[in-house]
């Protein structure tokens, strides 16, 4: 603050003396030139030691890393790693066509398309047995009939609720899947190859 007030003062004064100069005519002299002046000023204040606690003060230090990164942990953590996972995209080979509707899917995965249909239809089928039947619980098993479907045997369905649908059966809906199967069981674990010659 010192130095800024003495270099205005000694501004002050040399703009005066120019303005007298001028008045008064006393330019014979070569004019003015630039010099360099400095201020010796005491700012030297002590040291005081260095610590943590007058640095942070009342905060406290959060973890900061200590070593750089390696090149191919930055490149594994960018791209993965084809031992464990590969972030970047790459051709999948385990696509296959579906045999019913024609769309693609995944290996070990059902088709999307057919399981939608199925849902479509198991929720319709819900539907029905709940408009039919209501939201009580229902003790024996519902039996549900498509249009142009009678019973074949007397008595197959007797003492089971019967629901109708008001459309024809879909054709990958097959009847006999509610039916259980009359084959028994296989006694051997043995398996024997046939039409091989």
């Amino acid at each position: 603050m010192v130095s800024s007030l003495i270099s205005r003062l000694s501004n002050s004064i040399l703009k005066l003396e120019q303005t007298l100069n001028l008045i008064l005519g006393f330019n014979r002299l070569p004019p003015p030139a630039y010099c360099l002046a400095s201020i010796e000023t005491n700012r030297v204040q002590p040291k005081e030691p260095f610590s943590l606690e007058s640095l942070i003060g009342n905060g406290f230090l959060w973890a900061v890393p200590k070593h750089r990164r390696t090149i191919e942990k930055r490149l594994k953590m960018k791209y993965g790693s084809p031992k464990y996972v590969m972030k970047i995209l790459q051709p999948k080979t385990n696509i296959r066509i579906c045999n019913a509707c024609g769309d693609h899917h995944e290996i070990g995965i059902l088709c999307p398309t057919c399981y939608k249909r199925i849902m479509n239809e198991t929720k319709d089928m819900k539907e029905a047995i709940q408009e039919k039947l209501g939201l009580q619980p229902i003790e024996k098993e519902v039996v549900v009939l498509y249009e142009n479907e009678k019973s074949t045997l007397e008595g197959e369905y007797e003492g089971q609720p019967i629901v109708e649908m008001k459309k024809p059966r879909p054709s990958w809906f097959s009847k006999n899947l509610l039916q259980q199967t009359t084959q028994q069981p296989a006694t051997t674990k043995d398996v024997e190859p046939s039409g091989l010659s």
